[in-house]
């Protein structure tokens, strides 16, 4: 096993799930429930975010090769969403999702996209490209990163009456912080492959 792929995998997921900053979204969705079903939530959520991290680890490479999509092409393209991701976080634009009567709110919002969005599948993928000898690494630092994410969004009634709303703003700023910086290390190292 590979510690720095599995410690580069943790930082990516942990900071892309946001479990802090969506720590706050969370109670709003789960307004009026009880404790226990609050933790039902969560724990379906992180299994279908796990699950869904997963497969797209394993098998997204065919997804590229049948599109004719390049690595470094991917690097790029998922280094800019990171960027724009880091840039709402940064500037305290992101939005709160709406959530529909009815609708199961542990695969939808929670699991998909906030805590497995598109930047999170699309960097699990690269780690996985750029480690072709440590896919467990990868697999290891993903699953310890939604673990993590799992008890800090299980602790949000905790967390939002320690930290306060401005505690939450401050958090987030930092993890966009380092988003953008990851963002930035991933798309160069796709423009040096696409042009040098």
């Amino acid at each position: 096993m590979d510690t720095s792929v599995v410690v580069r995998t943790f930082v990516a997921v942990f900071v892309l799930a946001d479990a802090l900053g969506n720590a706050p979204i969370f109670l709003v969705l789960t307004k009026g429930m009880e404790p226990q079903q609050r933790n039902r939530v969560v724990d379906k959520a992180s299994i279908v975010a796990i699950a869904v991290l997963l497969s797209f680890a394993f098998g997204g490479q065919f997804i590229l090769d049948y599109l004719h999509i390049s690595i470094a092409s991917l690097r790029v393209a998922g280094g800019l969403l990171l960027l724009l991701i880091a840039l709402k976080m940064l500037e305290g634009e992101l939005d709160t999702p709406i959530v529909e009567q009815g609708r199961d709110i542990a695969i939808t919002p929670l699991a998909l996209p906030l805590l497995a969005g598109p930047a999170t599948i699309t960097t699990v993928m690269l780690l996985m490209s750029e480690s072709p000898n440590a896919h467990f690494s990868v697999v290891v630092g993903t699953v310890a990163a939604m673990v993590v994410t799992w008890f800090i969004v299980r602790q949000a009634g905790r967390i939002d009456k320690w930290i306060g709303a401005e505690g939450a703003v401050i958090v987030t700023q930092l993890l966009g912080f380092l988003l953008a910086a990851l963002a930035i290390e991933i798309g160069s190292e796709g423009i040096k492959e696409l042009f040098f």
